[in-house]
């Protein structure tokens, strides 16, 4: 287990009692069991204490940890008979983000989302994330066959932000984003979105301009990254942890301001520490959102979406 900044404290504890087990199994003539338990316990509630009070810098560290699951481990748990559809049509296929035509509890959907990786290589195959336009201009052809064929859409969401590369720019970054946001809002089928991790700038609300928009509870969504903002307020980077709590980015605030509808729960310690447990609540929110949004008309879908987002500034202005 890799433990961020902040877990330091528990990481000696459970590296204490890990020694004690280690010591016990080379010295059989020593019985370290009662003492491993007791820092287990000690452990256990120093792990719940921390993430009952993170703040929302902390909040990003844990989004942001390389062992929580990604797009591709939700496809292979959640959905069955997935086929992968690649390319743009255009210019290239984007790795970072992935996405095909599955079944989802016997219901034939198109999924889509932004894949990080999992080790150095993938990572880099997969950009960590960051799309470039032929990325979302994939994305945008699959809405268009989800639209054509009446399959729901389900998009994860996954990404510090669009790729900035100059090669990104030159090819209608802005473009892309933007028509990506626009079809979100064209499309007459159930669109879903779960912000499963990172929920970086205009990269993620070109696949999270949804009907139900979902959030784990340590995820993060914000307009643009605390660094970013740091460093445009401040002109400091280091100003990170002031700029994470000035977005208010994380999903207990975003569901107050009407920006998500829903926050899956996560295991004490954050969806790295239970991985199963975390793919089990998403598949659940899924089920329920997509039972509330079936049936419905597709003039009625594309209304609804449109003005849930129309009505965003004004509950941000009450609140």
């Amino acid at each position: 287990m890799q433990y961020l900044e902040f877990e330091k404290p528990l990481a000696e504890i459970e590296g204490k009692a890990e020694e004690l087990r280690a010591m016990g199994r080379s010295n059989a003539g020593t019985d370290v069991t009662r003492e491993a338990e007791a820092l287990d316990r000690k452990a256990e509630t120093m792990l719940k204490d921390m993430y009952k009070a993170l703040t929302p810098w902390q909040k990003c560290q844990v989004a942001r940890h390389p062992e929580r699951p990604h797009t591709r481990d939700y496809i292979e748990a959640l959905f069955t008979e997935y086929t992968a559809l690649a390319g743009d049509r255009n210019f290239a296929d984007d790795h970072a983000v992935m996405g095909g035509i599955a079944r989802f509890l016997d219901v034939s959907v198109v999924v889509i989302g932004q894949e990080k990786g999992h080790d150095t290589k993938s990572r880099i195959e997969r950009n960590f994330g960051m799309a470039r336009p032929e990325g979302y201009r994939k994305a945008i052809r699959l809405m268009e066959l989800a639209d054509r064929f009446r399959l729901p859409v389900i998009t994860l969401v996954d990404t510090p932000g669009a790729y900035p590369g100059k090669g990104a720019e030159e090819r209608g970054q802005a473009e892309a984003i933007a028509r990506s946001t626009e079809k979100c809002l064209q499309i007459g089928v159930p669109l879903i979105s779960v912000i499963i991790g990172e929920g970086g700038s205009g990269g993620a609300v070109a696949f999270a301009t949804a009907n139900r928009v979902a959030m784990l509870e340590h995820s993060v969504y914000s307009v643009i990254t605390p660094e970013g903002c740091a460093s445009i307020l401040w002109k400091d980077s280091d100003k990170a942890k002031d700029a994470a709590a000035a977005l208010r980015l994380t999903a207990q605030d975003l569901q107050k301001l009407g920006v998500i509808d829903r926050i899956v729960k996560e295991p004490t310690g954050g969806a790295q520490r239970g991985r199963k447990e975390t793919i089990e609540a998403v598949g659940k929110a899924i089920e329920t959102m997509l039972k509330e949004l079936t049936g419905k008309k597709p003039e009625v879908l594309i209304r609804d979406r449109r003005q849930k987002f129309l009505d965003m500034g004004t509950k941000g202005l009450a609140a």
